[in-house]
């Protein structure tokens, strides 16, 4: 994987495809490559980012007006010229890139040597070409069409791609099967991205390809079909995407213009939601399914990386305030074990990207087994929005970086909403609380903007620490998995190795780490926990440990206390995680800025995780 685009049309291809991967480089960003097709094909690729593929062709003088392009996040074979897509037939007939990852492209290889066939690229992807190419050739009425079909029916695993045929020339063919694709609709003219970042401002019309769907693309139309060859109704979005979303800003990176837009994303999210003046919370998407919520028997919450961290959080607010049981699974664990749902669970999916190749599977597991799936997701007309049978868009907007931070904090305002309005259903909460919590949510943006005022000191702070090898990040109850998420984003782009911890749970084997070499960063807010995590400082200290606290404003007790301190407004426990992590994400990034790091785009990282 990870990033795809393609043109046909009227116009040079190359200044659209070379457009196209930079805006889809925070996807995978270890090798670029594009092909053009004018009367012959010719593909040229690079090791490296965007930039040095561009400087690369610069002096080609390249010409045609259809052309696909790629950037990876290797899967198979390491970042590499020969490895990178696009993937050439061995006659060069065929140019192809593709995401995911066929699981018995071994076996096909082994069978395509025996046909003569040779490989220059440790990749699947090239398999996959001449398997094309092997069809193609073996009567003159197979077409590059049914070359494609006949090759992606002897395919195991995922994949989205886009093909050429130099022997075609007036075609672009492309498919899907766990792996996203989107046609961007154009004057005479189309274009095809694995999302729709690419096509943001050029086009207002998308088609998304759902599983198994092929399209034949020429400059004036295309044809939509399924790999058996029977048509498909098209249904065009409208793209709800700002150009401007794209840009960095005034910002030095994406990861911290991502971070200041929190507070307005939060408010979108609220947007037709949230009332505190009649104090409401009304959740469109899950109306009609509400009542089978509410007689639910558990409800299980599946998701992956910095979303799995957002369900944690939710656990603790359905428990608490809804009174229902709560389990958090990993994604890529819940799909293969055997778990025990049936008509009276509820299944709800974290995704920011809707296409998590590991929350899908497990989604089809869930509805295979009889649950009530639901999805959390940012992206509109996305699998996970298509898939499940309710949920709830977070308006979080376009994420470049790839250390998610708004995403984030719009999931966990989405989960909150969704526990209390199912709490006041339920009569697990009173009137009055009710009205307590939903004006608390209401002062979360006004609350973080307030946090983001503090930038200047937690960048002090992040000076006497960016030469750490190892950091502890220490919380109680809800803030427990605000603590797993300030590591995770600690980790992810300055590459100190950090840990998130239960603060109780520092004794049982933790504690053996802590010296004045360790920070320690622990979440002590004054709330129902405070007594204790002041123990739990107060162990640290004992061993030397520095610890850098965040803290309710005008604690002076913990002032005293800590080495460092970042305050935080007071808040009601349960939107506490809303305003704790942010100085977190903050820390983070100007540690990984002041260690020299790419924090947009971390190594081995990529943004979109489609493959098992």
């Amino acid at each position: 994987m990870c990033g795809i685009i393609g043109y046909i049309g009227k116009n040079e291809a190359l200044p659209v495809l070379l457009n196209g991967l930079k805006k889809l480089e925070y996807r995978g960003y270890d090798s670029a490559g594009v092909a053009l097709l004018n009367g012959s094909l010719e593909v040229f690729k690079k090791l490296g980012k965007v930039s040095e593929l561009e400087e690369f062709v610069k002096s080609k003088n390249l010409k045609g007006n259809i052309g696909i392009g790629h950037t990876r996040w290797a899967t198979h074979g390491e970042p590499s010229d020969v490895n990178a897509h696009p993937h050439q037939s061995q006659s060069g007939i065929f140019s192809v890139v593709h995401n995911g990852i066929i699981e018995n492209y071994s076996q096909l290889k082994n069978e395509l040597r025996e046909h003569g066939f040779e490989f220059q690229s440790e990749t699947d992807t090239e398999v996959l070409a001449n398997l094309i190419e092997y069809f193609y050739n073996q009567n003159d009425e197979v077409t590059a069409e049914i070359a494609v079909q006949l090759a992606l029916s002897k395919v195991v695993g995922a994949y989205g791609i886009a093909v050429l045929c130099s022997r075609e020339d007036d075609k672009l063919i492309v498919a899907r099967r766990g792996s996203p694709l989107v046609i961007g609709l154009g004057d005479g003219e189309y274009y095809v991205a694995s999302d729709a970042s690419p096509v943001a401002g050029i086009t207002s019309q998308v088609v998304y390809l759902n599983d198994n769907d092929m399209a034949i693309i020429q400059r004036n139309n295309f044809t939509l079909k399924n790999l058996e060859n029977n048509p498909v109704s098209l249904t065009i979005t409208n793209l709800d995407m700002k150009i401007g979303e794209m840009d960095k800003g005034e910002f030095e990176h994406y990861m911290l213009k991502e971070i200041y837009e929190q507070p307005q994303t939060i408010e979108e999210t609220f947007k037709g939601r949230l009332n505190p003046d009649y104090p409401d919370i009304v959740l469109g998407g899950l109306i009609n399914v509400f009542p089978r919520i509410a007689q639910a028997e558990k409800i299980v919450i599946v998701a992956c990386g910095t979303s799995w961290h957002a369900a944690l959080i939710a656990e603790y607010l359905f428990e608490e305030y809804a009174r229902v049981p709560v389990e958090v699974e990993y994604a890529s664990e819940f799909r293969y074990r055997k778990p025990v749902l049936g008509k009276t669970d509820v299944v709800i999916f974290i995704s920011q990207s809707g296409e998590t190749a590991d929350t899908l599977a497990a989604l089809r597991l869930a509805k295979e087994l009889g649950a009530l799936t639901l999805g959390i997701c940012n992206v509109v007309g996305s699998s996970l929005a298509r898939e499940t049978e309710a949920g709830v868009f977070t308006h979080a907007g376009v994420e470049i970086g790839v250390a998610s931070t708004k995403a984030f904090t719009a999931q966990v305002t989405v989960l909150t909403l969704f526990a209390v309005k199912l709490a006041k259903m339920k009569g697990t909460i009173g009137e009055e609380e009710y009205r307590e919590l939903v004006r608390e949510l209401a002062d979360i943006p006004a609350r973080e903007r307030l946090i983001l005022e503090s930038n200047e000191h937690i960048k002090q702070i992040a000076a006497k620490y960016k030469d750490a090898v190892n950091a502890l990040y220490l919380g109680r109850g809800m803030l427990f998995p605000v603590a797993l998420e300030g590591a995770l984003k600690l980790k992810e782009i300055s590459y100190i190795h950090a840990e998130g911890y239960a603060a109780g749970e520092m004794k049982h084997g933790p504690i053996a780490l802590i010296d004045d070499n360790l920070p320690v960063v622990v979440i002590a807010p004054r709330d129902a926990y405070y007594e204790k995590i002041m123990s739990n400082i107060q162990e640290v200290k004992a061993r030397k440990g520095n610890v850098i606290a965040v803290i309710t404003e005008g604690d002076t007790a913990l002032k005293e206390m800590a080495s460092d301190v970042i305050e935080i407004p007071r808040s009601h426990p349960a939107v506490a995680p809303l305003l704790a992590v942010v100085p977190l994400q903050l820390l983070a990034y100007h540690i990984a800025v002041m260690r020299g790091c790419n924090v947009d785009q971390p190594r081995n990282l990529a943004k979109s995780v489609t493959v098992e």
